[in-house]
């Protein structure tokens, strides 16, 4: 396994690489920095912990997002689904908030009222 230095938020990390997928976790370390830093420049949170989190949580409601979306045109090739890239309220084609979409704004709440006055995740 290869090792590789790598900076995010201006602080240096070890990180372990399987041989050959240098590039892949070097495109890895991009997005984490890339969405660290700006919710740091929102300046609404200041505390790294809580920066990081909240980049995870976006990098996975991204993820989660573009999933569903290929899932979708998997069923339907003929409806295409536009993904999100930022947190907020999807509806399906009526206008109307999903079941799963509601939970999530649940969650956005409660984590905004958890942060409190370090500022709102969106």
């Amino acid at each position: 396994m290869k090792q590789l230095e790598v900076q995010i938020m201006q602080q240096s990390y070890l990180l372990g690489c399987p041989e050959g997928r240098e590039a892949r976790l070097l495109d890895a370390v991009e997005r984490v920095d890339t969405a660290m830093t700006r919710i740091r420049d929102a300046g609404k949170v200041r505390a790294r912990e809580r920066i990081a989190v909240l980049a995870a949580l976006n990098l996975a409601f991204e993820l989660a997002d573009r999933e569903a979306a290929e899932l979708a045109a998997a069923a339907q090739p003929a409806v295409p689904t536009p993904a999100s890239t930022e947190f907020g309220p999807d509806t399906d084609h009526s206008g109307i908030l999903t079941g799963e979409d509601e939970r999530l704004q649940a969650l956005v709440r409660r984590l905004d009222e958890a942060l409190g006055n370090d500022g709102r995740l969106i």
